[in-house]
Parts: structure tokens; sequence; C-alpha cells
């Protein structure tokens, strides 16, 4: 497996000269572009690493499928998909048209921005530090890693700069989708976007949803079963923005893409993949990432069609 890694990130790395670092948050735009890793987590908690796997880079967008699964876990999948939708979009991650359009008393999913910060709102805790916590202790949990923290200089540069946001949120305020203070609902969105992680991390918590929500290094059953099989096809459907569909076609694993670069991918009863790659398409995705995937899929028949 160590062999075919390295194999795969000597292959790809012409790609991380393609695309762009997010620059809209002016504290991702530092990172170094050729930056390229991958992390296999296997369910008997095997570890194969490649590249630049030791790299920390925020979790951004991937921490949607976190909240999503604490927000179901407390209130029940009921409840959660009457305040957000789980239909694909064409439109962007951060866009605005769906919900004034089509429904605006609903996101039309909770991988998209618009349904992530209406997901936190739907997450229990006194306050917005609370309901932080609660979202760092559980990813701390299911990644295996205690010390993950939130890289502040990040944090900072959301919260100075998210007004897109913040637009997306009063909206929703004002058509009674949010419910609670909206700044400390986007407070602790801000928050849970600059939690630093690892290609390992995500690997570990892809391996939880492989495991269908236990732990494969403990044997503890952290989220239910129904719970990981509905983020798991909430990933293939809408996972990849607005080209959730072209990597279904491709790759054919649940995954989830974040700005910072990463990709959470799984394979039910096989594996956790993390990759990175700071380099992104104009939809938001890891170029070198996805190519990364693909020849991995193709290599070990991951594809789930």
């Amino acid at each position: 497996m160590k062999r075919l890694l390295d194999s795969i990130v000597e292959n790809n790395k012409k790609w991380t000269r393609e695309g762009n670092v997010a620059s809209y948050i002016p504290e991702l735009s530092k990172v170094d572009r050729e930056h390229i890793g991958i992390c296999v987590s296997t369910l008997d908690g095997e570890e194969y690493c490649s590249g630049n796997s030791e790299l920390k880079f925020t979790i951004q967008s991937i921490s949607k499928i976190i909240t999503l699964m604490l927000a179901i876990i407390d209130n029940g999948k009921k409840y959660v998909f009457s305040r957000v939708g789980m239909e694909p979009t064409e439109a962007a991650f951060n866009s605005i048209i769906n919900l004034e359009a089509k429904n605006p008393q609903k996101p039309i999913n909770p991988m998209i921005n618009a349904g992530a910060i209406a997901t936190v709102s739907m997450i229990a805790g006194n306050d917005g530090k609370e309901t932080f916590n609660r979202i760092l202790k559980f990813t701390r949990k299911i990644s295996g890693n205690p010390e993950i923290n939130i890289n502040e200089a990040v944090y900072k540069s959301e919260k100075e700069t998210g007004n897109r946001n913040r637009a997306l949120a009063y909206f929703m305020k004002s058509t009674g989708v949010l419910k609670g203070d909206v700044e400390e609902i986007l407070d602790v969105y801000f928050k849970q976007c600059s939690m630093e992680v690892t290609c390992g991390d995500l690997a570990r918590i892809g391996s939880m949803l492989a495991n269908d929500g236990v732990l494969p290094w403990n044997g503890q059953r952290v989220v239910p079963r129904d719970v990981a099989r509905i983020v798991k096809t909430i990933m293939v459907t809408c996972g990849m923005y607005d080209a959730s569909g072209e990597f279904a076609v491709h790759i054919g694993v649940p995954a989830k893409s974040g700005v910072g670069g990463g990709i959470l991918a799984c394979v039910t009863r096989r594996m956790g993949i993390g990759v990175v790659g700071p380099s992104l398409d104009e939809k938001g995705n890891s170029i070198a990432g996805m190519k990364v995937l693909e020849e991995l899929s193709k290599e070990m028949d991951l594809s789930i069609f």
C-alpha cells in the first residue's frame, strides 16, 4: 500500500501547479500550493501515508459532515431535515440564489454554507462557546487526535472577511430558518471551519464512517449506524459541491472537500482516506487531491457504483 501511495503522489505532483489557493480568506492565500499528501486508514487499524501527509491545514467545509452528525444525534433526522434539505445543487457553495429562488424556508442541503450554518444552529449548547466545545470534543474523538484545535489566525481572518456568510445567515434569520443569535452562530461556524487537521485525522474520521459509526481502533460506537449512512449518502450527492456528479462518475466514493485543500473520503467496510492539495479548481475542490483519489480509486477498484 505504501508503495502504491508513493507512486500515486509522484504521478500527480504536476497537478499542484494548476488552479489557485483560496484567497477570499486572506490567511489561506499564504499556503504553499505545491503541497500534496495522502493517508489511508483501514478498518483493521493500519495507516499508510505519503507525501506531505503531516501538513496541518484547516478543515474548512469538511467540518460540515461533523456538525451534521452532531445535529442529527441531538435532534433526530426528522427535525434536522425539516429545516435543511438533502438535494444536490448546481449553484456554488456560498450562493444565495437557492435561498431566494427555491425555498426561502429551507437551505437546499447541509453541505453548502447556508445549510451548514443552519445545521450549526441546531447543535445543543447553552451558548456559542459550549456548542463549539462540543464540536471540538467530538472532532477529537472521531479522529483519535486529542490535540486538534483551531488555527487562530485563520479564524480571525474568516471572521473579519466572512460577509457573504453573514448575508446568508441574516437572510435565513429573516425567513425563520435560523433560531438564536446570528453572530453567535456564525462565530461557531467560523471556529469549526478553522480547526486544524492532517490527512491522518481525516482518514481516521473516514474510517469511522466506513465502519458505520464505530471507531476501528477501539470498537467504540460514536455515531448511530443510520446517521453514518445518511451522512455518507449526502457526501455522495452533495459533498463536492456542484462537482459532486462528476466526482461520483470518476471516483465513486463518499467524499467531502474543503477550501483548505483537504478531501475526506470513505469506502464502506474498507477504509477512510484523507488527502490534501491546497490549489483549488473554480468550484473550490482540490485539483491534485481529486486526481490522487481518482488514481487510487482505479487502482483499488473503490467505486461503490
